[in-house]
């Protein structure tokens, strides 16, 4: 099949002019404009003939052409209302693409991943919004949407964030949750002149390969990730006290001593050090004692 006509900037400016379409500084627009790029993302997330593929925030469907090129049916949720009539022009020769004027986080994806692929695991493809990429990265995983990969471009530091290891500055609590539920790696780095408008910082391709079950044994989720969330809150402060003090953990501080003690660790340890396996233990310590 032909390159899809929308990957350069001649086309993405023509259709942008025939449309008279401003661009909505908060919904985060930035739409891709280079080929190779988007023929990477496409490698990348791995999409196969019979796939259906939900696309976060399509734009004016440069990479919804390349998707429905590649997958048996795409889904392409699109919050801003003046895109639709643009989507509805530049997708109409795909049979095979379903466009939702809606907030995605207000969306129930289970259904929508239940109706459009028998239950089975969807793969996601985004070019998201830089202030709502977390928001929604944790939304499909919290709501235990059946999923096989999520490919998404997203800004360079919230990638770097995302495959950190303990010790490091970039290592946190977003860390600790995208890994406890998928295996994360950076397929590209693409320069703020692969968009229009051009963002301030770089960005990268990163893919999150979902577990079937979490790599560690966790008895209360919900648990686990409060004490991951309180022991970032205040870096500085020892992992004892970061937790002692958290609003929303009504744990004796003996009993946290106990548990940093009982995964080897002494009292002034700090929660950046721990690894994604000794916050479980230490979680699963905690509600022994409950």
């Amino acid at each position: 099949m032909a390159e899809p006509a929308l990957g350069n900037p001649q086309n993405t400016i023509e259709v942008l002019k025939k449309y008279n379409f401003t661009f909505q500084k908060k919904y985060g627009q930035n739409f891709l404009i280079d080929t190779h790029v988007l023929n990477k993302i496409i490698r990348a997330a791995k999409i196969h003939k019979d796939d259906f593929v939900l696309e976060i925030g399509p734009g004016i469907g440069t990479m919804t052409q390349y998707l429905a090129q590649s997958a048996r049916q795409v889904a392409a949720v699109e919050i801003d209302r003046a895109l639709i009539p643009i989507l509805e022009d530049t997708l109409s020769e795909f049979r095979n693409v379903r466009i939702i004027n809606e907030d995605v986080l207000k969306l129930d994806l289970r259904k929508l991943a239940e109706e459009a692929n028998g239950g089975k695991p969807i793969k996601v493809v985004a070019n998201l919004p830089y202030y709502i990429t977390t928001p929604i990265i944790m939304g499909l995983f919290e709501k235990h949407v059946p999923i096989e990969s999520i490919t998404v471009m997203v800004q360079k530091e919230v990638a770097d964030r995302m495959q950190a290891v303990p010790g490091t500055k970039d290592y946190g609590a977003l860390s600790l949750a995208v890994q406890f539920y998928a295996k994360p790696y950076i397929a590209a780095f693409v320069p703020p002149n692969c968009f229009m408008p051009r963002p301030k910082v770089g960005s990268a391709v990163i893919c999150l390969s979902c577990y079937e079950k979490p790599p560690v044994r966790v008895k209360d989720e919900n648990l686990l990730f409060k004490i991951i969330r309180a022991s970032f809150n205040q870096r500085r402060k020892t992992l004892a006290n970061g937790l002692s003090n958290a609003s929303d953990l009504s744990v004796p501080k003996e009993i946290i001593i106990e548990g940093i003690e009982k995964i080897g660790k002494g009292a002034g340890v700090r929660g950046e050090t721990l690894t994604l396996e000794e916050f479980a233990r230490l979680s699963n310590y905690i509600y022994d004692q409950q």
